[in-house]
């Protein structure tokens, strides 16, 4: 009977769509009753994609005339009476060129609309359903010689946040961990160490990491890890041995890293992505707000990253959580929505990427996070715990999934060409690079 009433209501859409065609302004009404209901009706079959006839209908109704001046503005191309920027006519173009006056013009915007512009650049690319549960395990912690103020694992103030510096794991209790994490549902297992990079260690150990990383890629899982600097033979290894990701956060803006760290340069971590773009794994690259930066440092932040030669495959957004003892313990949190406000800027100029919320997501309420997925997230860590501070355990999770009508994205084997043209234009390629 539904589907009866489906065909019939199907059939009345598309005569009224070519009243509305031939004669413009007429039919309007009957035209959105008919859709609204033959889209009630599709829910009750099971109908889940939005068919021919909906897109039909929603450019049928695109081109009614309307009374109102500020909508007219936009359909022809201009906003309150001026021209509008590039980057919104040209939304959703996946490109390197973004200047940093585009970004922070994208990240300026009205809240709401910023949203609506992310969900719909999200749209293009993802499954707005669908959502990456990962796995973050520390194989090393503590002992770093880096001098990173938010973080507990520094040697710098090892003694005030009582962090002390352990071995590395040993093969078996990783994979143990990954098993379980694959259990849980997820479908990355990312493995950190506390080094300033694999070449302050010795050979057994950096052996033993590889080892690490071919058997857990075994399973069936996607694999990242984040090591600190690797020099391009590294990366070469790391991809013989199956390594589907490398994490290396720039953390900040090229202008406010000196606030963060002293014992690096930016232009330390662009070499270590680049070593690892040029070995052919996929960039894991994001930043931290929260640190004391301005709005200025969050859009150089995103410009740097929407900039690179090739866009990360994923880009982690953190909230601070400020630790007791390190030079950051004071900061303040940040207002859940400056990390909405980001997480929709970075899925704007960066449409193909997963964006992860990451770090900072235990305090955020369940609409905070709905509202994070609205703007483009699209992965979150799994587990209650990250390096070396709380998260958000499954059973949180698995409830705000069923609540927000989220679904676990299943393991696809990454391809290695994905990410490889970023300069294309034009929305005639969104179909054929959508990441399934």
């Amino acid at each position: 009977m539904v589907g009866l009433l489906l065909s019939l209501i199907t059939l009345s859409v598309s005569v009224v769509s070519a009243a509305c065609t031939a004669a413009p302004g007429v039919g309007t009404v009957a035209l959105e009753a008919a859709m609204a209901a033959r889209l009630l009706l599709g829910r009750l079959a099971g109908v889940a994609s939005r068919p021919e006839w909906h897109r039909q209908c929603g450019r049928a109704l695109a081109a009614q005339p309307c009374a109102v001046p500020e909508v007219e503005d936009r359909r022809a191309g201009r906003d309150n009476g001026h021209a509008r920027p590039r980057w919104v006519d040209a939304l959703g173009d996946v490109r390197s060129d973004w200047t940093r006056e585009e970004v922070g013009e994208v990240f300026a915007s009205p809240l709401l609309e910023l949203v609506f512009k992310a969900q719909t650049v999200h749209r293009m690319y993802h499954d707005p359903r669908m959502v990456q549960r990962c796995t973050l395990l520390n194989i090393k912690s503590g002992g770093c010689p880096e001098d990173c103020k938010y973080c507990s694992q520094s040697s710098k103030w090892s003694k005030d946040v009582d962090m002390k510096a352990e071995k590395l794991m040993d093969l078996d209790s990783v994979l143990e961990a990954a098993q379980r994490a694959k259990a849980a549902g997820s479908t990355r297992f990312c493995m950190g160490a506390a080094w300033r990079g694999p070449s302050q260690v010795g050979p057994r150990q950096w052996e033993r990491v590889l080892k690490m990383v071919k058997e857990v890629k075994a399973m069936g899982m996607e694999v990242c890890t984040t090591l600190g600097m690797v020099t391009p033979e590294q990366a070469r290894q790391l991809k013989e041995a199956g390594l589907t990701a490398y994490n290396h956060n720039l953390d900040t803006s090229p202008e406010y890293y000196s606030k963060i760290t002293t014992t690096r340069k930016y232009e330390d971590r662009l070499n270590t992505l680049e070593a690892v773009r040029e070995a052919g794994i996929g960039m894991c690259a994001g930043g931290i707000i929260g640190l004391g930066e301005g709005i200025h440092d969050r859009v150089g932040l995103l410009h740097q990253l929407a900039s690179l030669p090739v866009h990360p495959d994923s880009v982690p957004i953190n909230r601070l959580v400020a630790i007791k003892g390190t030079p950051m313990q004071d900061e303040k949190l940040v207002d859940s929505l400056d990390l909405v406000r980001c997480i929709a800027t970075a899925r704007i100029v960066m449409p193909r990427s997963m964006v992860r919320l990451a770090a900072g997501r235990l305090k955020l309420s369940l609409a905070d996070q709905g509202m994070c997925f609205m703007a483009g997230a699209n992965s979150i860590f799994s587990g209650d715990q990250l390096l070396t501070t709380p998260n958000n355990d499954k059973s949180e999770d698995d409830v705000m999934f069923q609540v927000l009508g989220l679904m676990e994205k299943p393991y696809n084997p990454p391809k290695d060409a994905l990410h490889r043209d970023v300069r294309m234009h034009g929305k005639q390629h969104h179909q054929a690079s959508t990441v399934q």
